[in-house]
């Protein structure tokens, strides 16, 4: 393995952590009952990429 594709991977990852916080800021902050975000934070931890782009699609709408 080469340090580029080292590199690159902690970066696809430090990306990934981003998008999964946000993710799980949002549904927390949304105005849903607690089992709807129960369920979307199982979606989102248990399906990293699907899950995430489910959210962000169907997803619970942060309150404000």
């Amino acid at each position: 393995m080469t340090i580029e594709l080292a590199a690159g991977g902690g970066l696809l990852g430090l990306i990934y952590l981003v998008l999964l916080l946000w993710a799980l800021y949002h549904i927390i902050q949304s105005r849903s009952g607690f089992l709807y975000k129960l369920i979307w934070i199982l979606v989102v931890v248990t399906f990293p990429l699907l899950g995430l782009l489910a959210q962000l699609l169907f997803g619970p709408r942060a309150g404000r």
